[in-house]
């Protein structure tokens, strides 16, 4: 079986705070996996745990028997385009302010059996 994918781009949120969880459970089995995410109170751990969780439904979709054994292959989290805006500063000055966007991408393999 191929890797089965999901993700979520322009996600309105850093990568920078969303690559940590990705770290955390990339390698892990799907259902160690979202237990580790659900106890972390931060809001990267939510978009990573959504993410996980439609690619677990995308395999269920394609027929997989237990999507508990499922081990994540890939979680990647690439920056997106930045919504730019000004804002004045002294002396006719201007900041630039960057609202940051992120691609997620998680993908979940079956393990080989035998």
């Amino acid at each position: 079986m191929t890797a089965v994918r999901a993700s979520h781009h322009f996600a309105r949120i850093s990568a920078t705070k969303v690559r940590p969880f990705a770290d955390m459970i990339r390698g892990k089995t799907a259902e160690q996996g979202l237990n580790a995410l659900a106890y972390e109170p931060n809001r990267g751990a939510r978009f990573i745990e959504r993410v996980l969780k439609s690619a677990i439904a995308n395999a269920e979709d394609r027929g997989v028997r237990n999507p508990d054994r499922l081990r994540i292959t890939e979680a990647r989290v690439d920056g997106g385009p930045m919504f730019k805006r000004v804002h004045a500063r002294a002396r006719g000055m201007a900041n630039l302010i960057r609202r940051r966007t992120a691609h997620i991408h998680v993908a979940v393999d079956a393990p080989e059996l035998g």
